[in-house]
C-alpha cells in the first residue's frame, strides 16, 4: 500500500503501519491553476509509476486533481468529500470554477463517500455527480475512542469556552469573540481561549496583529498551536465551534468524545454532531449576538446539568461516531469495489 501526502508528523506513522509515503507537494489552500496543473500531473507521473489496484482520494484537490488523473490511465478510484471548502460558503466565480471540477473529475468515480447529507444534496441538486455514480453517507472518518477518553467535568471555575480551530474568518472566530465581550458584559468571571494554528495560508485567516489587539483588550486568550487537543479540552467548561461550513468537524466529536458539551452553527456539517438542547446547543451562523445568548445559557446551567450534557455527547460519539465503525464501513467499500473489478 502507497500513500501520497504532504510529509509531516503523521508520516512516520504510516511508514510504521507498512505504507510507502510519498512525498505530495501541495498547495492546500491557494487557487492557483499553473500550481494546480502542476499537481495534476505530478499525480499522473506517481500514478502511472505506483499503477494501484484502486485509489482512495481525501481532501479537496486529490479528490479533484487525482480523479482526473487516475481516470485518464484508467484505475479505479474512491473519493470522499471529506468538505467543500470555503468556495461553497459564499458564491461567487469560485464557487462556480470548483463546481465545474467537480462535474468534470466525479463521472468516472467508482464511488463517493459523504460525511454529511448536506453535502450529498448539494451534489445532486446542482448535478455535480451523476446518479450512476455509486453514492453514500459516511460519520466522518471516524474517532479513536480509545485515545478521546471521557475525563471528569471540572468543577473548578470562572467557566471556560474554548475554540479549536485553524484562526480563520470562516470558522467563526469574530462572531465568537464579538460574543465574548458581550458575555463580559454580563458574568464578570469567565474565561474564552482560542487554540489553533495562527499564520494560515487562507484568504480568511486572521492575522497575528489582529489576535494580539484582541488579547491586549482582555477579551480572549491565545493558546497558540498544539499536537495534543487534550489538556486544554480536559479543563474547558464547554467546547464553541461557530463556523460557517464544514464537512464533519473533528474538533466537536473530539469535544463530546471527551465528555464536553458543546455550541455550534446550526449548519452543514456542525448540526451532525449536536443534537439541540441535548448534548448542546445549535446557535445561527454569523450572529454574535445568539452566540451569545447561547452561552449565556450554558453558564447558567448547573455543573451536574452541563456534566450530563456532555456525558449525552459521548454516548452519541461511542454509537455514531466510533473510528472502528466507520474505518470498517470504508474497507467495505473498498473490498467491495476490487471484488467485482
Amino acid at each position: 500500500m502507497s500513500t501520497l501526502a504532504p510529509q509531516d508528523e503523521s508520516s512516520a506513522n504510516l511508514q510504521d503501519a507498512g505504507c510507502r509515503h510519498i512525498h505530495l507537494e501541495m498547495d492546500n489552500e491557494g487557487v492557483n491553476p499553473i500550481s494546480d496543473l502542476v499537481m495534476k500531473r505530478r499525480l499522473s507521473k506517481l500514478y502511472g509509476e505506483i499503477n494501484p489496484n484502486l485509489i482512495l482520494h481525501y481532501t479537496i484537490k486529490p479528490v479533484i486533481y487525482g480523479s482526473m488523473a487516475a481516470a485518464k490511465l484508467g484505475i479505479p478510484f474512491i473519493n470522499n468529500i471529506t468538505g467543500l471548502g470555503t468556495a461553497f460558503i459564499k458564491t461567487n466565480w469560485l464557487t462556480w470554477l470548483v463546481q465545474g471540477l467537480y462535474r468534470v473529475s466525479q463521472k468516472n468515480a467508482v464511488h463517493v463517500l459523504f460525511q454529511n447529507a448536506d453535502d450529498r444534496e448539494l451534489f445532486k441538486r446542482e448535478k455535480l455527480i451523476s446518479e450512476d455514480v455509486p453514492q453514500e453517507v459516511i460519520p466522518g472518518t471516524g474517532i479513536d475512542t480509545d485515545y478521546f477518553k471521557v475525563r471528569p467535568y471540572p468543577e473548578s471555575y470562572p467557566v471556560t469556552f474554548l475554540l479549536i480551530a485553524r484562526m480563520l474568518w470562516d470558522k467563526g472566530v469574530g462572531e465568537f469573540v464579538e460574543a465574548a465581550r458581550q458575555i463580559k458584559l454580563e458574568f464578570s468571571d469567565v474565561r474564552f481561549q482560542l487554540l489553533g494554528f495562527l499564520d494560515v495560508i487562507n484568504r480568511t485567516a486572521i492575522s497575528r496583529q489582529q489576535m494580539q489587539v484582541w488579547e491586549d483588550e482582555g477579551i480572549i486568550e491565545y493558546l497558540g498551536q498544539t499536537k495534543d487537543v487534550r489538556p486544554y479540552t480536559r479543563d474547558a467548561h464547554c467546547v464553541v465551534l461557530p463556523s460557517y461550513r464544514e464537512g464533519l468537524p473533528r474538533t466537536l466529536l473530539e469535544a463530546a468524545a471527551m465528555g464536553r458539551p458543546i455550541i455550534t452553527t446550526d449548519v452543514t456539517g456542525c448540526r451532525e454532531v449536536v443534537e439541540h438542547g441535548v448534548n448542546g446547543y445549535l446557535c445561527k451562523a454569523r450572529d454574535a449576538n445568539d452566540l451569545a445568548q447561547k452561552m449565556s445559557d450554558m453558564i447558567k446551567l448547573s455543573t451536574d446539568e452541563r456534566r450530563d450534557m456532555g456525558l449525552r455527547g459521548w454516548e452519541k460519539v461511542e454509537k455514531e461516531f466510533d473510528e472502528k465503525i466507520i474505518v470498517q464501513k470504508i474497507v467495505n467499500r473498498i473490498e467491495s469495489v476490487l471484488n467485482t473489478a
